[in-house]
Formats: structure tokens, C-alpha cells, sequence
């Protein structure tokens, strides 16, 4: 892991935050959001030089940053991430689930299996696998949050969109038993965000002839976030920010 150390204090001065899939888009925002508030942010993805990037924002606003550049999808990717930084911090304050995939756009009969199972991988099994192995860091923050990023196919099933809002349907259940599991016996506090249409890559792949400069912007859904961390609710929340432009 490389590591930008900062100036910036704020509210979220003194906690640390693990944001997956932080290379680009609502990731990449978010880090730089909560940076910007005091966070010292843990950028984590596959593309080490767009960590580099979002890495190098954060520090040129007088931000902290540590790159551990993943992969969700290798076995024991996540669980090398967590000892890792179990031996650099004593605690994880904001954990924001954010890194996912979109399979291809298709009738649930044509579902490709070996795209579905990738799915299934970065959005389902490694959410579990996030969860387990960052659960102790977690119990041990006073004030710890943990933000899933969901999509509105998730509950609201929609024609062709099935592989992806299967995936997320189970990624919201696996967070929403996390929260009740964890509500007595912890500070932990669960929320699912559904950011709503987003000028990001994987939104443009979606609908490829919507205009970008017709749906809000990552940064938007950042600010929205960071807030998120710092204000009190009950967990288990869903929030949607559909109404934002």
C-alpha cells in the first residue's frame, strides 16, 4: 500500500474509510469527499494508476489517502486488504460498499452464466467477504458506518435487467440481516443508498444515448454521503437520492 498523508482536519477528522471501487465514478468522488472532511481514505480497485489519480486529487487538497489497490473477485483479495490494514490501523470507521459490476443487458433466458457468475462475485459474495473480515475493525469505532450502494432494479424488477438486480437484491439482504445482526450488540450502522441515475461508466453503458449532462453528477451523490457519515439514523436505512439532480 502506498500513502498520502494530509493537512486537511474537518468533521471526520481521526477516522478512517474504506471505499471499494474508488477509481472512478461515485467511488472516486466519495473518497475525495470524505478526504475533504478529515477522513484518511483507503482507495481501493483494480486500476492502480486511477487510484494514483484519485489519490493525487485528495493530496493536492491537503487530503489522506492510502492506495490498496484489490481485486473483489480473487478469493482472498479482501482478506489480505483487512490484515493489512488491521496492522496499520486499530479501527474502521466508514466502510462504503460501492465497487460493482453490470452484466450485459439481456432476457433472464440469455443470461450469459460466466458474466452472471462475475456478478454474483463483485456484487454478492464480496460483500460477505467484506463484511466478515472487516467486522471486527468495525466494532471497534465509536461511530462506525457502513453504506451500501444498491440500484432501484433492486426491489423494482424491470425487464432484461435481471442478472444485475438479482445481484443487488441479494447485496441488500445481505446488509439488511448485517444491520439487525449488528444493532444491539455493536455502533455499527447500516445504510443502502440508491444513488439513482448518475452521470458515471457504467450508467453510460446502460443508456448509451442519454446525455450525460441530463443526470447528476457523482459529486452530487458524494455530498449526499459524506453527510450520511455524520448524521444520526437508524440502521438498516434506505435512502434514495432519485429526487437530486
Amino acid at each position: 500500500m502506498s500513502e498520502a498523508s494530509g493537512t486537511v482536519s474537518g468533521p471526520l477528522s481521526g477516522q478512517v474509510a474504506l471505499v471499494t471501487g474508488s477509481s472512478r465514478g461515485i467511488g472516486a468522488a466519495t473518497a475525495i469527499a470524505l478526504a475533504s472532511q478529515g477522513a484518511h481514505v483507503i482507495l481501493t480497485g483494480r486500476d492502480t494508476k486511477a487510484l494514483e489519480s484519485v489519490e493525487e486529487q485528495i493530496f493536492q487538497a491537503g487530503g489522506a489517502a492510502t492506495i490498496a489497490p484489490v481485486d473483489l473477485t480473487e478469493s482472498d483479495g479482501i482478506a489480505r486488504l483487512a490484515t493489512a490494514l488491521s496492522q496499520r490501523w486499530d479501527k474502521l470507521d466508514i466502510l462504503v460498499i460501492n465497487a460493482a459490476i453490470l452484466p450485459e443487458l439481456t432476457s433472464v433466458a440469455d443470461i450469459d452464466q460466466r458474466a452472471f457468475n462475475k456478478a454474483l462475485t463483485t456484487n454478492v459474495l464480496a460483500t460477505q467477504a467484506l463484511i466478515a473480515n472487516f467486522d471486527p475493525l468495525l466494532r471497534k469505532s465509536q461511530n462506525a458506518r457502513v453504506i451500501g450502494m444498491t440500484t432501484t432494479v433492486a426491489d423494482a424488477p424491470r425487464a432484461f435487467w435481471g442478472a444485475y438486480g438479482a445481484t443487488k437484491a441479494a447485496f441488500e439482504v445481505l446488509l439488511q440481516c448485517y444491520a439487525q445482526e449488528t444493532e444491539k450488540t455493536s455502533k455499527i450502522r447500516v445504510a443502502i443508498v440508491n444513488p439513482g441515475a448518475t452521470r458515471t461508466a457504467m450508467r453510460a453503458r446502460a443508456y448509451p444515448g442519454e446525455d450525460p449532462a441530463t443526470v447528476k453528477t457523482p459529486e452530487t451523490v458524494a455530498e449526499r454521503l459524506v453527510a450520511l457519515c455524520q448524521e444520526s439514523y437508524q440502521t438498516g436505512y434506505k435512502l434514495s437520492l432519485n429526487h437530486l439532480q
